[in-house]
């Protein structure tokens, strides 16, 4: 099959010349039927709130270990039968090389996964049904950053870990959007699938976990080869944790970019929802410099330029300009430039001892740094 339009441009078609992803038309078929499946263990713990809403209280209790009604012990049973393939350190190590990234790690995460998730098109439609799309944008951006750091910090995923609990909240947060779409009289199965079903969800998962990788490294940022597989497994023990059906876990990055490519084949494809949600992004960050007089509208057009570029960067000319992004020349040079930068950085990294050490305690003082100032501390977890 020749390869769908998002590997034809970007810094896809760089992936798709050295990979080999296509797959036949029968995987395609059988990827289709999950779009048709949820959660149900998770369904089932949403009904029981709405059904008993003075008892939230007993969701936080489950998540950090505690007894509850049959719907969260149900649930916590299925999580905690921990997988086999599971290896704790490698999720210590995939997690060490994520922080390595520092503040770095949030450019990626929001011009590559969050706004590359916008192209997929009935995903989209959750986001649109759940209302007030440009006003929750800046709140969104947040919440996925401190999301990405709790269950990427070391050590955080292990069993009740801060990690380990936002995994499940995400997925409990999945299962009240799935409820209200199911509810809405106007939502179209034959064209948007079930809402939130496990080819969306798996999808997410690539975004944050390969997508993020091969964007960071576009940056200039180096890994080993150990240190992507470790990454690759944390995500994948994220996503299990998320609901994910094990069919559609990744087992090696080879996995990943097979099932990307037949995401990229079946589910990438943008509309106008998919322009709104990229606008509302793209108007977070110019906000950066509301107040600021004219100085601050400075700031603000280069803040959007710099995030345009590299969402250009890894999505492609056609995707870009299909959602709206501004094209700026200067912009991505620089990008480039400081790319070039990254990678030289990097190669001394790894060359002189403790270097990496260090980079990840200076990624880590980032990170703790950024939730304090968007308010929500978090203990630092052992690094077992």
């Amino acid at each position: 099959m020749d390869d769908p339009e998002m590997f034809r441009q970007g810094g896809f078609r760089l992936a798709a010349r050295t990979r080999g992803s296509a797959a036949d038309e029968g995987q395609l078929k059988r990827l289709r039927t999950f779009a048709q499946q949820e959660d149900a263990l998770a369904d089932a713990v949403v009904e029981w709130l709405h059904r008993e809403p003075h008892n939230r209280s007993r969701v936080d209790e489950a998540l950090a270990g505690k007894p509850g009604p049959p719907e969260l012990e149900a649930f916590m049973a299925s999580v905690e039968a921990t997988p086999y393939w599971v290896d704790h350190q490698r999720l210590i190590s995939g997690a060490k090389a994520i922080t390595r990234a520092g503040l770095l790690g949030l450019f990626p995460l929001g011009d590559m996964s969050l706004m590359g998730g916008y192209l997929a098109s009935r995903a989209t439609k959750s986001l649109v049904g759940t209302g007030e799309i440009e006003y929750r944008a800046p709140r969104r951006l947040v919440e996925t950053a401190v999301w990405w750091i709790d269950v990427t910090t070391p050590g955080a995923l292990q069993q009740h870990g801060t990690g380990y609990q936002a995994a499940l909240r995400i997925r409990l947060v999945h299962a009240h959007v799935r409820r209200a779409m199911n509810n809405r009289p106007d939502w179209d199965y034959d064209r948007w699938d079930r809402p939130i079903n496990q080819v969306q969800t798996a999808g997410t998962l690539l975004l944050f976990s390969l997508v993020y990788v091969f964007g960071t490294q576009l940056l200039g940022l180096r890994y080993t080869a150990r240190e992507k597989a470790d990454i690759l497994h944390l995500w994948r023990y994220v996503g299990w944790l998320m609901g994910v059906t094990d069919e559609l876990l990744p087992a090696d990055e080879d996995d990943a970019w097979r099932l990307l490519w037949m995401l990229a084949a079946t589910e990438f494809i943008p509309d106008d929802d998919s322009k709104r949600l990229a606008r509302a992004l793209v108007d977070t960050h110019a906000a950066i410099g509301e107040g600021r007089g004219v100085a601050g509208k400075v700031l603000g057009q280069v803040n959007v330029g710099v995030h345009s570029a590299i969402s250009r960067l890894v999505l492609g000319r056609d995707n870009a300009d299909f959602l709206g992004l501004p094209d700026n020349p200067v912009a991505q040079a620089v990008v480039l430039a400081a790319a070039g930068v990254n990678y030289a950085a990097e190669t001394v990294r790894q060359l002189v001892p403790g270097a990496t050490a260090l980079q990840e305690a200076l990624g880590a003082f980032g990170r703790r740094r950024y939730l304090k100032r968007m308010g929500v501390p978090r203990p630092r977890p052992a690094a077992r």
